[in-house]
């Protein structure tokens, strides 16, 4: 029977570090998700970072998760070359049980700037995600999945994205992370049921699932609630851990359940005390869950793709998301960016731009503008 391995995030953060330390001296800690892009930037990793992440790596316990891809860019860039080439490097010498990336592409002039934000579903992104996706898993030689964004503009976007993702990873026989906490957010923003949203998502593609907190946005819906979002800077909600009781029994192939948060949100001593508690609970849930394995999925891909020569382009798509990454950039108020859209590429075109929530285009302004120089 396959067994659920309880994990976290863990990246070379000495605040996350330090919070998950008593976790990994009571061997709590079961698998290791590592972020192993945001090290791209360093000429060498410390020795004892490499030795904590090859001690999971031999046991065939780490998990990679990628952030700075920007799988759905309209344009091959150079950084995403240099980005396979790097996890070509890495899968030498540490040994991933799964590689997995953001959905959406990066707003931001270049590499390592910038937040993941959707795009609109059609043939022409579906077909550059697919590609994009093989690429990776040419580079990479095991399983791969996509996480499900927290951002949506519309609830058209809500309904449609689990079939998107489930479209996505079909060639490759890919999996999907399914972060509860996103989840959370859309659940909210867009008044929709836990019942309803889950049947949106291929349930048995799901190999992972991320638990995190977030924090609300002083904007209202129209309801009167606040904007949820995903900045896994808080504690997780009891929501998520709800959420990750009513998820599991669902979920056949679900091998690891992972906890996250930034290291900028863990500078105190009581915020690590309540990352290990809300680590312990997750465990506890875990452990105490309803869990019939009976899917039997490995999600190695089915057949051998022949990648193209020339990786897709569109580059009426990339115009567009220049258009878009400058105008959420730089807009001092919604209604200067509303204007700008309606002056754009993207008037009148799949990106459904006339239907987009004010809500939710004022919480993408606030994002792009908070990332835009990185994560650093």
């Amino acid at each position: 029977m396959q067994k659920i391995f309880t994990s976290v995030a863990c990246n070379l953060d000495t605040n996350i570090l330090l919070a998950a330390l008593p976790l990994f001296e009571q061997d709590k800690i079961q698998a290791l998700e590592w972020s192993f892009d945001t090290l791209f930037k360093y000429e060498e990793i410390p020795d004892w970072f490499t030795d904590l992440v090859l001690e999971f790596s031999k046991n065939n316990r780490l998990i990679g998760h990628g952030v700075y891809f920007s799988l759905f860019s309209g344009k091959w860039l150079p950084s995403q070359q240099e980005w396979l080439e790097k996890l070509k490097i890495f899968t030498l010498k540490f040994r991933f049980d799964h590689i997995t990336e953001h959905f959406g592409f990066m707003t931001g002039s270049d590499f390592h700037k910038g937040a993941p934000i959707s795009i609109p579903f059609t043939p022409v992104t579906l077909a550059l995600g697919k590609d994009r996706l093989n690429r990776i898993q040419d580079a990479c030689q095991c399983p791969v999945g996509l996480e499900n964004l927290a951002f949506s503009y519309s609830i058209e976007e809500v309904r449609k994205h689990g079939n998107f993702l489930d479209q996505l990873t079909d060639e490759i026989n890919g999996f999907i992370i399914l972060d509860l906490h996103n989840l959370y957010c859309q659940i909210h923003n867009f008044d929709i049921t836990f019942k309803d949203i889950i049947h949106l998502y291929p349930v048995e593609k799901v190999r992972e699932i991320h638990i995190s907190g977030g924090s609300w946005d002083e904007r209202l819906i129209g309801n009167g609630k606040q904007v949820r979002r995903d900045t896994h800077d808080q504690a997780v909600p009891q929501e998520v851990f709800e959420l990750l009781i009513n998820t599991i029994p669902l979920c056949p192939n679900l091998k690891y359940v992972v906890l996250e948060q930034l290291g900028t949100a863990l500078g105190s001593a009581e915020s690590r005390i309540m990352y290990q508690e809300d680590f312990l609970r997750m465990d506890a849930i875990v452990k105490g869950a309803e869990f019939n394995a009976s899917g039997h999925n490995t999600f190695m891909p089915l057949y051998k793709t022949n990648l193209q020569a020339t990786p897709l382009e569109d580059l009426n798509l990339y115009k567009q998301q220049q258009q878009l990454s400058q105008i959420l950039e730089t807009a001092v108020d919604l209604h200067q960016a509303q204007k700008l859209l309606s002056l754009s590429d993207l008037r009148n075109s799949a990106w459904n731009v006339e239907n987009w929530e004010p809500y939710m285009l004022e919480t993408a302004m606030s994002i792009a503008q908070k990332w835009k120089n990185g994560f650093d």
